[in-house]
């Protein structure tokens, strides 16, 4: 039996459409991904911390839930907003129902809405918040609560409690992995290049990474708002007196242009897809990218020994940074993308041979 759900969203309009996952009412930030594939990787993402999600693909559920393609060990998101939902996936990997993972991890989902309407009011009015419930008591009281919402602490809520270490089969370098909320696939596409992964809660200090005396520092994806991590950014300028070859990926790249006195900015509706475009500032070349960001570094605020070395095709916004006083670069996508391209996964191997060279 299904049972009725309302999308209430931040300017008044309300959209009735019918609930799945956990029976519950929940305020989050409201945003879309445009990715045809990949729904298991953008549920578990933690950069989707505080953020109620549309799907704009409208089948989503046909290849059921698969945890090796987990991000990580649970969704970090709100609620879950579809056009269509699959209770019959097919595929020889599906170990059960979307819904019932939602359930499982107490995340409340829409489906039988009009995605693409909604799609259209953040593209148009911005990100704004909402509320999924299933009632609809007292509109005044829900529209009070949504404007109050805020997302905070996000890095706090995703990062790991404790410090790992993964290590590759025929490991040849140290790296440490400062964990703002990381994508298993970072850490998967440097232990297969032989590193072996030390894995940092964001709370860590510069003395704690030092201390392993690692050959690379990477910088991990996260929520939220990137000036709100004011001791990782002083932690990071201590980090980089040390010229230890660095790549920042997200939240990671966002974070290091803060440290370098560099300023960022809250976009209007982010890019959340699989299907960015990222111009090379050096060759031209197009790449198509996935990304999952509200923030941009504001290109203009780059300090010397900074310069862009990727720009969104579409927006311009800052996509990527070389820095020339220190062996450090960084990009707002994501190239080790899953599911999505992986055109840009040559940058690890930049990331390795800066260690190798650096030794």
């Amino acid at each position: 039996m299904s049972r009725k759900a309302f999308l209430i969203l931040e300017n008044g309009k309300v959209f009735e459409g019918k609930g799945f996952g956990a029976e519950k009412s929940v305020v989050g930030e409201l945003v879309f991904t445009t990715a045809m594939t990949g729904y298991l990787e953008t549920l578990t993402d933690p950069s989707y911390y505080g953020q109620a999600v549309i799907q704009t693909f409208p089948l989503i559920g046909n290849y059921g839930v698969i945890p090796a393609d987990f991000e990580s060990t649970r969704p970090a998101l709100k609620a879950y907003i579809v056009r269509n939902r699959c209770q019959e996936p097919s595929n020889f990997r599906s170990d059960g129902l979307l819904d019932t993972f939602l359930q499982e991890n107490d995340i409340p989902g829409v489906y039988d809405v009009d995605t693409r309407a909604i799609t259209r009011i953040v593209r148009e009015y911005g990100v704004m918040n909402c509320k999924v419930t299933d009632t609809l008591d007292n509109l005044a009281n829900d529209l009070e609560e949504i404007k109050s919402y805020r997302v905070t602490n996000a890095v706090k809520s995703v990062t790991s409690h404790e410090v790992t270490t993964h290590r590759a089969e025929t490991p040849k370098l140290n790296v440490a992995l400062w964990d703002f909320g990381a994508k298993a696939n970072i850490e998967n596409s440097l232990v297969k290049r032989g590193c072996n992964v030390t894995v940092f809660p964001s709370y860590a200090t510069a003395q704690d990474i030092l201390a392993i005396r690692p050959d690379g520092i990477m910088l991990s994806n996260g929520p939220g708002d990137p000036k709100e991590n004011t001791a990782v950014i002083e932690q990071l300028k201590v980090l980089c007196t040390h010229k230890i070859p660095t790549f920042g990926i997200c939240l990671g790249h966002q974070l290091l242009a803060l440290s370098q006195g560099a300023t960022t900015q809250k976009l209007k509706y982010g890019h959340r897809g699989a299907n960015q475009p990222a111009t090379d500032t050096e060759t031209g070349r197009v790449y198509i990218t996935s990304q999952n960001h509200g923030y941009a570094v504001v290109g203009s605020s780059l300090p010397e020994g900074a310069k862009e070395s990727f720009v969104n095709a579409n927006d311009g916004t800052c996509e990527g940074v070389t820095y020339t006083t220190m062996p450090a670069f960084s990009v707002q996508f994501h190239p080790e993308a899953c599911g999505g391209p992986l055109d840009t996964e040559f940058l690890f191997d930049k990331f390795i041979a800066l260690m190798e060279n650096n030794q």
